[in-house]
């Protein structure tokens, strides 16, 4: 028996196949197992052409070729070369390496490009599982900026069966290499990032709460929704607030790279947090992803360790924002149909921007609101309690002034959140302060003798949830470590509660 690897998709990862092949005595057959799609089941003409049409005899034996695990559905064109490999090199005493395999076989043996190869290649290496793959010739200048992968080029099935035949031999066509960014090392781990600021806080006069608070946001990875009038900067914060966002690690960046392809652009591989901003028309499919047959990926799955931006908060339709709540919550989504079941991890900092009422003046010193009290209640009642529950800063923006100067810079701003980013890594976290869960929230989120008299003053008075006294004390540890605090001091304390929901 031979074995090399391929692999398919399951939800939004590659999961490894092993392709077996057996030649056993019998009457000559050429069979497939292993719940394959209909397009596999063309390969055996593809494979049996190009093997004949490279002067390979086509062995008169039963050939059956697995691919497992069996239970696990496989889709799309890549497994062609590993089939027709196996059975080119059925002869071959030696054993095979940890070979993957992957390409789409003409009639006349040509080697060509698959449209799953890039993402199901950036997967397996985000999952650190593959060091070295024959794939496409014309493949590998797109391949190459995938780290850490010996790729090995093959124009014809010819040239692929050389390089099995001669594996203890073969030199790898590239290499490829590390990601090529500032970075900075800590505990072990390398974390990328840009001096790159296209839209600067300096352009932000005035709204000195609303970078504060945006500041902690991005800091720790907080949720939050900015509330004021038209034209008075929501928006502004929101687009800056992506440039001043934590570095990423390697498997971020790849996992990032992976969400540009199936959104079909251009993967970068540069270290800069993806921001996907939903119009409030958008239907709930397109959000969260969905598929009578098979279930895509949507705005919510995109923004994983990213921005999802919803302008106009209240307008979007209450499914949408109810079902917004589990992602929220778990950083996770979930898509059940008939066909098929999967989950995407959706793990984002999610802002909202909302006018104070439908006709948006409310706040405004100068303009007069238009709205009745019932209207101005029916439109905040759009948002419900448990999802707003999920909100860990809510600011109220100050009224646009003359005199309003601007203050601090992105760069100035990226680099307390990268300063905060290196303290959270030293004392051990895996995840941002907004991610803690409860056992980390014990060990991380230590509060001074005031501090905890401060919280349990407000729990009492303001009848806070669970969910808010938890929130309240990861927003105060980002606050502390702005401020390069071990504990969490009073006026932490204090600061985290300004930002609550009143």
């Amino acid at each position: 028996m031979k074995r090399v690897f391929c692999a398919t998709y399951e939800g939004l990862d590659a999961k490894v196949v092993e392709v077996e092949s057996t030649l056993t005595k019998g009457l000559p057959s050429f069979g497939l197992v292993g719940k394959v799609s209909m397009e596999i089941n063309e390969a055996k003409e593809r494979a049996k052409s190009a093997l004949l049409s490279n002067d390979f005899k086509f062995p008169p034996k039963r050939i059956t070729i697995n691919l497992a695990p069996s239970d696990l559905k496989k889709e799309g064109s890549q497994f062609d070369l590993s089939m027709a490999l196996l059975i080119a090199i059925s002869d071959l005493s030696e054993e095979l390496d940890d070979w993957f395999v992957f390409g789409e076989l003409g009639l006349d043996g040509a080697v060509k490009e698959n449209t799953q190869l890039y993402p199901l290649l950036l997967s397996l290496a985000n999952q650190n599982i593959i060091k070295k793959a024959i794939v496409p010739y014309d493949s590998l200048e797109k391949l190459s900026k995938i780290p850490n992968i010996a790729f090995y080029g093959a124009k014809t099935l010819n040239e692929a069966v050389s390089l099995l035949r001669n594996q203890r031999t073969a030199q790898p066509s590239i290499v490829s290499s590390e990601i090529e960014y500032p970075s900075y090392e800590v505990e072990g781990e390398k974390y990328f990032y840009v001096k790159e600021y296209t839209e600067d806080f300096l352009d932000v006069k005035g709204q000195e709460v609303a970078k504060r608070a945006a500041l902690i946001a991005a800091a720790g990875f907080h949720n939050i929704i900015f509330e004021g009038s038209p034209g008075c900067g929501k928006s502004m914060i929101a687009t800056r607030l992506r440039y001043i966002l934590p570095s990423m690690n390697t498997s971020e960046i790849l996992d990032l790279a992976k969400l540009q392809v199936l959104d079909g652009e251009e993967p970068l591989f540069k270290p800069h947090r993806n921001m996907r901003s939903v119009h409030h028309t958008s239907t709930s499919a397109s959000v969260f992803g969905g598929g009578s047959h098979k279930a895509k990926i949507g705005e919510v799955g995109l923004s994983h360790n990213g921005i999802l931006f919803f302008d106009e908060l209240p307008h979007f339709s209450k499914s949408v924002l109810e079902s917004l709540r589990e992602p929220m919550q778990d950083g996770k989504i979930r898509i059940s149909r008939v066909n098929s079941k999967v989950e995407y991890p959706a793990d984002f900092l999610f802002i909202g921007a909302m006018n104070p009422c439908p006709c948006g003046n409310l706040l405004n010193a100068h303009k007069e609101c238009r709205c009745n009290e019932l209207e101005i209640q029916r439109y905040k009642n759009r948002l419900s309690d448990p999802f707003l529950d999920r909100i860990d800063l809510n600011v109220v923006m100050q009224n646009v002034a003359v005199s309003d100067k601007p203050s601090l810079s992105s760069k100035e701003m990226h680099k307390l959140v990268v300063q905060t980013h290196i303290i959270n890594k030293k004392r051990g976290q895996k995840s941002f302060n907004a991610k803690l869960n409860d056992k980390e929230i014990e060990e991380f989120c230590t509060l001074e003798g005031e501090a905890k008299e401060v919280l349990d003053m407000a729990t009492s008075r303001f009848a806070l949830s669970f969910r808010s006294i938890k929130k309240v004390q990861k927003v105060a540890r980002t606050i502390a470590d702005l401020d390069e605090s071990e504990s969490i001091k009073k006026e932490h304390l204090l600061e985290a509660l300004s930002y609550r929901r009143r």
